[in-house]
């Protein structure tokens, strides 16, 4: 009980209560969206989608703030893969929180001269940058991951007994692929904060695809990723060692 209270006390944690909600309520409006019986539930359901949507963005005035001192941190990790992808994702993802504010300051009506769907997109564009350096955070932790669980005799031995106990999937795959699968979902299973962090951002990344129109999917599949994000994120936060560091 205590976690959840000091859950909801976080800025952060009502952020991704709200985002929960709102991405919830969008793939609900998809599924719901052929019945005819249903337009009410729809139209209340699209209605608290924009409530979802505008409540998240008066939680996020202050994260330009935030994300800059991560980046500041960031900055001074010995590791150099490290301390670029993540530099570049907290200078990315500050931009965008400042961008997103500039927005909505345009449909609050603070602000009335600018484009506000031009600010939008680059808004986007910033995320997608600050998602993709995630990922290649995500990718060099796991490839280290990997490297050291080679390294490791005991594991070694496991693999080749895999490899052993599946001769007939070994003859149908490439037997180096195999192994590869086989080291990479182990070295996932051993560090769930890793496994979780992946997972988190590889379904974010489908939000600023489908705005920017790189990769067109539905409401459908952006609802849903944006759902499964937003329970991985609410999981982290309840349980501070799911969470990736550095």
């Amino acid at each position: 009980m205590d976690a959840v209270v000091r859950f909801t006390n976080q800025s952060q944690g009502k952020d991704r209560i709200f985002r929960a909600a709102q991405y919830a309520c969008a793939l609900s409006t998809y599924i719901l969206r052929n019945h005819l019986e249903r337009k009410d539930l729809v139209a209340k359901l699209k209605s608290l989608e924009s409530s979802m949507s505008a409540g998240r963005k008066l939680l996020r005035l202050g994260n330009t703030v935030n994300s800059i001192a991560a980046a500041k941190r960031s900055m001074r990790l010995p590791d150099r893969a490290l301390c670029l992808s993540l530099t570049a994702a907290n200078a990315s993802r500050a931009l965008y929180f400042l961008l997103d504010n500039v927005v909505w300051a345009r449909s609050v009506g603070l602000i009335r001269n600018i484009d506000k769907e031009r600010w939008s997109l680059n808004s986007s564009r910033c995320y997608f940058l600050s998602l993709v350096m995630s990922l290649s955070r995500d990718v060099y932790v796991v490839l280290q991951l990997m490297a050291q669980r080679a390294r490791d005799k005991q594991f070694r031995q496991k693999m080749e007994a895999h490899l052993s106990e599946s001769c007939e999937v070994a003859e149908a795959v490439v037997p180096q692929l195999d192994a590869f699968l086989f080291l990479l979902l182990e070295s996932l299973k051993s560090h769930p904060a890793v496994a979780l962090d992946v997972l988190k951002n590889a379904c974010d990344l489908f939000i600023p695809l489908d705005r920017l129109g790189i990769y067109k999917s539905n409401p459908g599949v952006v609802g849903f990723c944006g759902l499964m994000s937003s329970v991985i994120g609410i999981v982290t936060l309840l349980e501070p060692k799911l969470t990736l560091k550095p």
